[in-house]
């Protein structure tokens, strides 16, 4: 499964919707998704499952590339 992973750069920061940032990343679940994300210094504001018609409008974006 693909999921979308919305988050801010700075931990330490508030989130500020202008700069929310987002990537790509396969994995099982979302607790995976998290385990695999747990020595990255971001926070993680959401995590959205891709699935259907809106995981094909996600793959032609430009900027569709899967985050090892």
């Amino acid at each position: 499964m693909i999921y979308k992973v919305y988050y801010q750069e700075n931990p330490e920061e508030v989130p500020v919707r202008e700069n929310t940032k987002s990537f790509y990343i396969e994995a099982d679940s979302e607790r995976e998704v998290r385990q695999k994300l747990k020595d990255r210094q971001i926070n993680i504001e959401y995590i959205q499952l891709l699935e259907g018609k809106y995981l094909e409008y996600e793959k032609q974006q430009e900027n569709f590339k899967l985050v090892e």
